[in-house]
């Protein structure tokens, strides 16, 4: 039988629940002295005594596997390659130590290294409002967004409240008809809540898609909303009025600490529960299995964006019918990422740039066609990943149209399960682009598109040799 160490990890949990080493000892059937050694990795934890710690304290054994401690290793690696601690001799196998026997200290690293970010960021915001003249407005110590998508990624992006919830309702409207969809909810909406859902002209939205008055009871969808958008719209402002008490359950978590944050949450989880609606998951699972993951004629079938199939892809997390494990990017022109999930192993830098080598930042060289990539990271992983550009409808001829690039990928065994491999040689490794999570952790020297020193070597200049980069000339 396999045998691991996890002792840092048994300790902090045994310390979150408040036992005694003795106590702990006691429910699990071993002695204090042994049970010491085992939180010190003097001995090793068997899958066995594994199982029953599970079961005592309680906690989920994938709490103690080893995919935690890659990312937190990761985050650290990213954290450390930080300028600042630019003279300290800090290595994989240090942090990796330290991830590992002292999982606690390690977050609390990690939660230290976001404030000072989050402060430089603050303090950079006030320097450049005192030099515009502008109004010195306090700056959020952290981005509402960033603690939403740390919560949705904690869940695995996965809702089983919502996902009943919505199948709920989809029972008590019977919303089967999908080309009825629209109309089955609006007398959902009229008979239960007393909401009356009409079309207004764009001029009257002034800008807005949708507008809820709880005092008159009407809710004003634009114009400009094609009929998908407005059954999502629709279908999510069906989620804030009926699934209240869960979404605000969820939003209290801990990890939300600004006001700001715990409304964006409820938002984002409406639109979950929208998708849910829009894609319900027994017949969206099986359609997404019946035709290869198909994005484009998904769409078609459940009357739904491309972006709202990627990121309904992503959910499909249910245990014991679980779809192919994706993650998902939205980037702009600029390179800004505004959403994004990982449920493949795919490792998104969390303080620091992309890497520009991704297929989803080539998306915006061909419009609207899909571009496929096998990517593999420094550590070896591989992934197959598809991206393309979609824009956003909003209006007339002066509306602004805003596009971005999605990118939905898995880890390469999943390939031949989806559409977009077929004809690929999945087998040829001189097909993978190797890419990386960031420059600074990522110590291919060679790299044209190198943007900064990896952290794992010191910056080295030649000041009479140029190679493909700029940090890693060859040697003279």
């Amino acid at each position: 039988m396999a045998e691991m160490r996890f002792g840092g990890k048994v300790r902090s949990l045994r310390r979150a629940q408040r036992l005694s080493q003795a106590e702990l000892a006691r429910r699990l059937g071993i002695s204090a002295s042994y049970l010491n050694l085992i939180e010190h990795n003097h001995r090793p934890l068997t899958a066995e005594l594994l199982v029953k710690v599970a079961e005592v304290l309680p906690v989920d054994v994938k709490a103690l596997s080893g995919k935690n401690d890659e990312r937190v290793v990761a985050e650290l690696l990213e954290a450390f390659g930080d300028p600042l601690f630019e003279n300290l001799d800090v290595i994989a196998g240090d942090v990796g130590e330290l991830a590992t026997a002292h999982p606690v200290a390690s977050e609390a690293i990690l939660r230290l290294y976001q404030a000072y970010r989050d402060t430089r960021g603050a303090l950079e915001n006030l320097a450049s409002k005192v030099s515009d003249q502008g109004a010195l407005s306090g700056a959020p110590s952290r981005f509402p967004s960033d603690e939403v998508s740390d919560l949705l990624q904690r869940h695995s992006n996965y809702f089983p409240e919502l996902e009943a919830g919505a199948d709920a309702l989809a029972r008590d409207a019977s919303l089967d008809d999908r080309d009825g969809l629209f109309a089955g909810l609006a007398t959902h909406l009229e008979d239960t809540h007393g909401v009356h859902v009409r079309i207004d002209r764009a001029s009257a939205m002034h800008g807005a898609l949708r507008r809820f008055d709880p005092k008159t009871g009407v809710l004003a969808l634009s114009e400009v909303l094609r009929r998908g958008s407005r059954n999502f719209h629709l279908a999510h402002q069906v989620g804030l009025l009926t699934q209240g008490t869960v979404l605000g359950r969820i939003a209290a978590d801990p990890l939300l600490t600004t006001d700001e944050a715990r409304a964006l949450c409820r938002v984002a989880l409406a639109s979950y529960f929208a998708a849910a609606i829009l894609m319900p998951y027994e017949p969206f699972l099986s359609s997404a299995r019946r035709e290869r993951y198909d994005v484009d004629l998904l769409g078609d079938r459940f009357r739904t964006s491309f972006e709202q199939v990627c990121h309904r892809l992503t959910t499909l997390r249910r245990p014991g019918a679980e779809g192919i494990p994706f993650h998902m990017l939205r980037v702009d022109i600029a390179g800004n990422i505004s959403k994004h999930f990982s449920a493949s192993g795919f490792r998104l830098a969390r303080f620091s740039g992309a890497c520009p080598r991704w297929n989803v930042f080539e998306a915006y060289l061909t419009p609207g066609m899909i571009r496929t990539q096998i990517s593999q990271m420094p550590d070896g992983q591989t992934f197959f990943d598809i991206a393309r550009t979609v824009r956003n409808h909003s209006g007339g001829f002066h509306a602004p149209h805003t596009s971005y690039a999605i990118s939905l990928g898995c880890e390469l065994v999943h390939a031949r399960d989806i559409v977009y491999a077929d004809g690929r040689d999945l087998a040829n490794r001189g097909a993978f682009t190797e890419v990386g999570p960031t420059c600074r952790l990522c110590n291919r020297l060679d790299c044209e598109q190198r943007a900064f020193p990896p952290v794992q070597h010191p910056l080295i200049v030649n000041e009479h040799v140029r190679g493909v980069s700029f940090y890693a000339p060859p040697e003279s």
